[in-house]
Order: C-alpha cells, then structure tokens, then sequence
C-alpha cells in the first residue's frame, strides 16, 4: 500500500508555528486511522499523533499542548499544526494511513514499518 507524502515542512525561529499536510484522499469514508511520526537523527522514532474517521484524536504527551491533528472538511487532507515550536521538535516528519482501527496508543505508531516520503522540519533557537 502506497503511503501518502507530507508536505509543509521548513525552517522557523523557536516559537514559530508550520502546518504540515498529506493527502488522504482514499481516506474517506469507513474505518481508517491516519497518523504522524517524527524520527530525528540520534533518536528514537516518535509517534506523535494519530486520527480515526470519527475525528477522535490522539496527540503525543510531549506535543500535545502544542500540535493538534485534523482532517479537512472534505477528508481529502490531514493536517498537523504545530506551535510553538522548539529546536527539540525539529525531525523528518512523516504521515501515514490505514484501514481499521487506530492502535491503542499514538506511542505504538514508531513500530510502524511502511511511511511515505517525509517533510523536514528544522526549529531554530
């Protein structure tokens, strides 16, 4: 299954704010989960949040006061917001989407093995 492509990335100040997106278009309508995950070099992968077709959503305790995850109106594009950034978050941001359920916990999303071409995002102080 092909992964889908984030987009947005780029470099800010600390503080700054960036809104990465992908296309999901094949993801409109039954059970889907869609997600992002970090992997910056050095570290560990980072599942940093996830969305179902409900809308029902789940944001990593290490973002979530910063970075929120939706879907557009259509369901044609998912969304990671994030504010606030520090030189911490900078990372390959990368999204992901499959059929059924969300895995019960965001942090599960770094044993994923499939994700589409990823967006840099570079934060600095």
């Amino acid at each position: 299954q092909v992964q889908p492509v984030a987009s947005g990335g780029g470099s800010v100040q600390a503080g700054g704010s960036l809104r990465l997106n992908c296309t999901t278009s094949q993801y409109t309508d039954g059970y889907y989960c869609l997600g992002w995950l970090r992997h910056a070099p050095g570290n560990a992968r980072e599942g940093v949040a996830m969305i179902d077709q409900s809308g029902s959503t789940q944001v990593a305790e290490s973002v979530k006061d910063r970075f929120t995850t939706s879907q557009a109106n259509d369901k044609n594009t998912l969304y990671l917001q994030m504010n606030n950034l520090q030189p911490e978050d900078s990372a390959m941001y990368y999204c992901w989407a499959d059929w059924g359920h969300c895995p019960s916990d965001v942090a599960l999303l770094q044993y994923l093995t499939a994700w589409g071409q990823g967006t840099q995002v570079s934060v600095s102080s």
